[in-house]
């Protein structure tokens, strides 16, 4: 069967640099492939010269005819002054206005992606930027198609979007060719993975995990690769072979040999030696949140939260986008003030809080000189490093390191910044969504410092491998003012999503209100007064109960965490029910 896509000697420069050298490959019918590589180096390139939206300098690319294929990259526009409805509902050709309705796929792509919360009628001028790549990515997806084309597709959406998106496209028939740094989504959905190093692309079988498994392998065979490059995917091999057995499909690659190259490797993070540092640094005290309730607008995040964070605790936080995450954090950094409460920092304490914005620095400055601003030399655990060694770890290499800041891109800026935040030797760090811009190598350079690092540290992060790898405990905000505890992490986390949304989908819809009064309505208003009745009985019952639970679990204090998160949920249905019986009651009354 003949690919839907051929590249033969593909060959593209920008400048005097050669991205592309000669590239010959090609994509076939439901093929699923993941590309990788680092930033600057090509990927980017690499799909919009597959797509068609940039001609190659030498070589052939050629199409099947009649090829369908959507494209989302980071430079998609959408329509001037077009709403979501516009942009997605509208260029299927539905024919009445509310026809869409019916296709339960279109609706599950709106829904999964957020769409339907933003709004059909809202103008995507007036969005976001990641709000716009949804809406861009939903265009695509409600598309039938031969081949979908996507660069960083997870870069705006949470955990659970992230999963859904994964789901879908399991679920789909068409090909796949998707940039991404989110090697769990990259272990899920892809089958084989390109590898876009040196101007080459390099194929390999299998997603992620068998990709490293794969790369280790040839460096071991060719001893082409430097030390340090080595000694990483060594310690990459030896979290994935510790995990589940499920996180490689294919212990193809000579397995025997592979694991002749993590045999000595320890583990990566005594977590007796780092606490016990931890606490000798911090003390007892590091930052406690007390009886705090924090709103935005009329809507309220967390309420009477009382949250200890302990010397060398490693913890993840999440929840849906708009959930207050990003709020939570800079109320742990001191950044935001709350309503009610206080909150209390050890006085050893040395905070560094990543934010999502970028900080301004002189555009004169040189990157090695934005780092030795801050410190010559760092000591992150064991090791000890100059700024240029830091800085060769977030990938600039001695040669970019005398590139003016000005001339960084935002990705490169982002690895500064946090660079910048590692030479200060903070104790306390807090991390809000730290993978944005990193590609795989960076990243693994990042967990490979925090595996060693001896402090405490609240991690905000849609990439679930990076939550997993650093953290050793996950909490969620679920909206219902509490902070929820989750011993069986991002797992956990999905499980209890998926059942909220369940109770939510079977819970009776709310009575309409009704403008006139009549005989009819006043007895279906007296109907409904005993429906109310009922569930209010029901709820004042389950109250009691979680009352009397809360006085006996005075001890076990994840489980009051639990009860009272789901005592806060039932008494916010008390409320509703209320209301709606006295709606009810007035019109019964006539």
């Amino acid at each position: 069967m003949a690919n839907l896509v051929n590249l033969e000697s593909v060959s593209k420069s920008f400048g005097i640099r050669p991205l592309l050298d000669g590239v010959s490959l090609g994509v076939g019918d439901g093929d699923r492939i993941g590309v990788v590589g680092l930033n600057g180096g090509g990927k980017t390139t690499l799909l919009e010269v597959l797509a068609g939206l940039e001609e190659p300098d030498e070589g052939r690319v050629s199409q099947n005819r009649g090829l369908s294929m959507a494209v989302v990259t980071q430079r998609t526009e959408l329509p001037e002054g077009s709403t979501v409805r516009h942009s997605v509902i509208d260029p299927l050709g539905f024919d009445a206005e509310h026809e869409w309705a019916a296709d339960a796929r279109v609706r599950s792509i709106l829904d999964g992606l957020g769409i339907t919360a933003l709004g059909l009628d809202s103008p995507v001028g007036t969005m976001s930027g990641g709000e716009r790549r949804r809406v861009a990515l939903a265009a695509a997806l409600v598309q039938d198609l031969d081949l979908l084309v996507l660069d960083e597709p997870t870069n705006h959406l949470d955990v659970e979007g992230v999963r859904w998106l994964a789901k879908h496209l399991l679920e789909r028939k068409s090909a796949l060719v998707v940039v991404t740094h989110d090697r769990w989504f990259l272990d899920t959905v892809c089958t084989r993975t390109w590898e876009v190093v040196g101007g080459q692309v390099e194929q390999y079988e299998g997603g992620y995990a068998d990709w490293i498994f794969a790369r280790a392998e040839r460096g071991r065979l060719a001893d082409t690769l430097e030390e340090k490059r080595r000694n990483l995917a060594r310690k990459e091999l030896a979290w994935l072979r510790r995990g589940a057995p499920a996180r490689t499909s294919k212990p193809r690659y000579r397995i025997d040999a592979a694991e002749a190259l993590i045999s000595d490797v320890p583990a990566p993070r005594d977590k007796v030696e780092l606490l016990a540092f931890a606490k000798r640094r911090l003390g007892r005290t590091v930052i406690e949140i007390e009886d705090a309730t924090l709103t935005v607008g009329n809507r309220t995040l967390v309420k009477d939260l009382t949250w200890r964070i302990g010397p060398g605790d490693r913890i993840g936080l999440v929840g849906v986008n708009g959930s207050g995450k990003t709020t939570l954090l800079r109320l742990l950094a001191g950044e935001r003030d709350t309503e009610t409460g206080k909150r209390i920092q050890g006085q050893t304490v040395k905070l560094a809080h990543l934010t999502q914005e970028l900080h301004d620095l002189r555009g004169s400055m040189r990157v090695l000189e934005a780092i030795e601003e801050v410190a010559r030399r760092v000591v992150l655990g064991k090791q000890e490093m100059s700024a240029s060694q830091l800085g060769e770890r977030f990938g600039f290499s001695s040669q970019k390191q005398w590139t003016p800041v000005s001339d960084l891109s935002g990705g490169e800026r982002r690895r500064l910044q946090l660079c910048r935040l590692l030479m200060a030797e903070p104790n306390v760090l807090l991390l809000d969504e730290p993978t944005n811009d990193l590609d795989i190598d960076t990243l693994q350079q990042l967990e490979d410092l925090l595996d060693s690092w001896p402090g405490t540290l609240v991690v905000i992060s849609h990439d679930r491998y990076l939550v997993e790898r650093v953290c050793d405990q996950v909490v969620a905000l679920f909206g219902d003012g509490g902070l929820t505890d989750l011993p069986g992490g991002i797992e956990e986390y999905l499980l209890r999503r998926d059942t909220q949304r369940e109770l939510a989908e079977s819970r009776d819809p709310a009575p309409t209100p009704v403008t006139v009064s009549s005989a009819a309505d006043q007895r279906a208003a007296r109907k409904e007064l005993s429906k109310l009745e009922r569930r209010m009985t029901t709820l004042q019952k389950k109250e009691a109960d979680l009352h009397a639970a809360l006085a006996a679990a005075a001890t076990e204090p994840d489980r009051l965490l639990a009860l009272d998160a789901e005592l806060r949920t039932v008494l916010a249905e008390v409320a509703t029910v209320e209301e709606q019986w006295m709606a009810a009651a007035e019109l019964a009354e006539g």
